[in-house]
């Protein structure tokens, strides 16, 4: 994906913008009571870590080696789990969890990955979790592997595999890079109750 050779700065970027900022939206979706959380393409660990605070269990999903050590060095005393993997599949990942997290990674995945990619995440939601994403809009950087995706085909694309939107939103870059806006979308998985918010 390009991030490998720009580690450094972009985790230290990423670590500058708080969890809850960056997030704000999604907080009063997030479970009210600890469990199992993922974070999937959890680059510098920041999310990750926000969420292990809550007393969550973390699993962060990360394919990039530079950004996984670099990660581990200001967050190696939360109760992270760490892995070297990646979606569409993510084939380490064993179980479902009530948060799915995905902090600027949807982008990175062509049409046919995003299909196997979204059937994936709703496999490894529990029934009545919660399915978080940002999505980015605009230039992507040099090097850097990206598809233009939109908010509807994302929401249309995750029904079909069981998950159902019940937040979208709008957010600026907090980077201030020109050009560049955010989508953030929230989903549950299918159970008897799926538009209520967690508590």
């Amino acid at each position: 994906m390009g991030y490998g050779k720009d580690a450094e700065a972009l985790a230290q970027q990423y670590e500058e913008v708080p969890f809850e900022r960056v997030h704000e939206r999604l907080l009063p979706w997030l479970p009210s009571a600890p469990g199992r959380a993922v974070d999937i393409g959890a680059g510098s660990g920041r999310d990750a870590a926000a969420l292990a605070a809550r007393g969550h269990e973390v699993v962060a999903v990360e394919p990039t080696p530079e950004l996984r050590q670099v990660g581990r060095r200001p967050h190696g005393d939360a109760p992270i789990t760490w892995f070297d993997d990646a979606l569409p599949h993510v084939p380490r990942l064993r179980g479902t969890f009530d948060l799915v997290l995905l902090s600027a990674v949807w982008m990175h995945l062509d049409g046919r990955e995003r299909v196997d990619g979204m059937r994936r995440l709703a496999e490894l939601t529990v029934p009545g979790g919660c399915v978080a994403m940002t999505l980015r809009h605009g230039p992507p950087p040099a090097g850097r592997r990206m598809f233009a995706v939109s908010a509807a085909e994302t929401i249309a694309l995750a029904e079909r595999s069981g998950l159902v939107a019940v937040d979208q939103g709008e957010a600026p870059d907090w980077l201030a890079r020109p050009g560049v806006r955010w989508s953030t979308l929230v989903f549950r998985g299918r159970s008897s109750a799926v538009d209520g918010r967690a508590g």
